[in-house]
C-alpha cells in the first residue's frame, strides 16, 4: 500500500498521477472529498468495482455513487436526463449533492447493484477533482470504511479499517463537511430524498420545490427487503460504532434526565459509559467516571454533523456503551438524525 500526503490547497499533480495510474490499472484508491473519504475505482470497469465490494464487505445490492469532474461528463454517466437535474447541477455542483438518474451503459452495472439507475455527483475537493481528471474516467466511490462502520473523515480513519486491501491512500487532511452527500432521486415523477447529507434538504427545495421525504430517509427502519434500493444508506445498518449506541430522543430536559438514569444503570452493571452530545447537554450531566465527547452547540448543527463520525470513532475505543442525544430534524439536523438512528442499537423516546 502506498500512502501519499498531499496538500489540498496546492495538490501535487505528480503524486496524484500515482493514484490515477492505480485507478487505470483496476486498483483501489482512497481519497478525500469535501464530505468524507471515498474508496475509488474505475466506474467503467466491473472487476475494479467488485473490488470495492470485497474490500468493504459491502452487500452487492448496495449501490455506489459515481464521481465526475465536470458537468460535461454527466451525459457519459447518465441518460434521459430531466431538466430538473440541470437546475440542481447548475446551482449546487461542484458540491455535496448526488442525483439519481438513468444509467448510461458505459458505467458498470455493478455500481448500481444491477439496476438501470446511477447516483452521480461532482465533488468540490481539489484532490478528488484532480484524481478524476488524471484518471480520464468517472470514479465509483463509496465511503472508505468497512461496511456498517462510521464514515472516515481523515486518512487515519481509513487506515483503522483497511491495510492491504487498498493500493493507494491519499492523505489530504480532514474533510470539510464530515458527513456524506445528499442523495436525491430524479427518476420519479416527483423528486425523492434517498439520503439526507451535507446539503440540507430545505436549501434544495428553494430551487425545485417540494421533495418527498420517506421514513427511511429519516433513519427509521422500514421493510426494504424486497425493493430495489437505488442509493447507499437505505437498506443496511450504517455508521455504527462497534460498541452499542443508545440514542435518546425528545425534549432537551427529558433527554438529560434519561441520560443520567441510563448512566446509573450501565455503571451499576460495571460498564464504562461514554456520551456524545452537545455542549449544552453534556454540561448538565456531571457524573464521574463517564467519558464525554462534545460535538458542538445545539445552536450550530453543522458543527454537530462535522464532528459526529470522528467523535464516534474516538469514543468507540474507550467505552463499553455509548449514549447519544437527538436533535431537531430541520436542515442539517435531519442528516444528523439519519446517521444517529442508523447507528443506534437502541432508540429511546424520553
Amino acid at each position: 500500500m502506498i500512502l501519499l500526503k498531499i496538500n489540498p490547497l496546492n495538490p501535487n499533480k505528480e503524486k496524484i498521477r500515482i493514484a490515477a495510474e492505480a485507478i487505470n490499472k483496476g486498483n483501489l484508491v482512497a481519497f478525500p472529498t469535501e464530505t468524507v473519504y471515498g474508496l475509488g475505482a474505475d466506474a467503467t470497469n466491473s472487476d475494479a468495482v467488485l473490488k470495492i465490494f470485497k474490500a468493504k464487505n459491502r452487500p452487492l445490492d448496495n449501490p455506489i455513487i459515481v464521481h465526475i469532474s465536470s458537468i460535461d461528463q454527466l451525459e457519459y454517466v447518465a441518460r434521459d436526463i430531466p431538466e430538473v437535474a440541470y437546475i440542481l447541477t447548475k446551482k449546487f455542483w461542484p458540491g455535496p449533492l448526488s442525483i439519481v438518474l438513468k444509467r448510461n451503459e458505459k458505467i458498470a452495472k455493478e455500481t448500481s447493484a444491477g439496476l438501470d439507475t446511477v447516483s452521480v455527483r461532482l465533488p468540490m475537493h481539489p484532490i478528488a477533482l484532480e484524481l478524476i481528471n488524471q484518471s480520464f474516467k468517472p470514479i465509483a466511490a463509496p465511503s472508505a470504511n468497512k461496511s456498517g462502520r462510521p464514515s472516515p473523515t481523515t486518512a487515519k480513519h481509513v487506515l483503522e479499517d483497511f491495510s492491504e486491501e487498498i493500493d493507494v491512500i491519499i492523505d489530504g487532511g480532514r474533510t470539510i463537511f464530515g458527513v456524506e452527500s445528499t442523495v436525491i432521486d430524479l427518476t420519479k415523477e416527483n423528486p425523492v430524498l434517498l439520503r439526507p447529507g451535507a446539503l440540507p434538504i430545505n436549501v434544495i427545495e428553494k430551487e425545485i420545490g417540494k421533495i418527498t421525504i420517506p421514513d427511511f430517509a429519516k433513519g427509521f427502519k422500514v421493510d426494504v427487503e424486497n425493493i430495489a434500493v437505488t442509493s447507499p444508506g437505505i437498506k443496511y445498518r450504517h455508521y455504527a460504532p462497534q460498541k452499542p449506541l443508545i440514542l435518546i430522543e425528545g425534549d432537551e430536559e427529558k433527554i438529560v434526565s434519561m441520560m443520567k438514569k441510563i448512566i446509573d444503570e450501565k455503571s451499576a452493571q460495571g460498564k464504562k459509559v461514554g456520551i456524545i452530545g452537545s455542549e449544552e447537554t453534556i454540561n448538565k450531566i456531571k457524573i464521574d467516571n463517564v467519558i464525554a465527547e462534545i460535538l458542538g452547540s445545539r445552536k450550530n448543527l453543522f458543527t454537530i454533523a462535522y464532528n459526529l463520525f470522528s467523535k464516534l470513532r474516538k469514543i468507540d475505543h474507550e467505552v463499553d456503551v455509548i449514549i447519544a442525544e437527538g436533535y431537531p430534524e430541520y436542515g442539517i439536523g435531519l442528516t444528523v438524525m439519519n446517521r444517529l438512528r442508523k447507528a443506534a442499537s437502541e432508540i429511546i423516546l424520553a
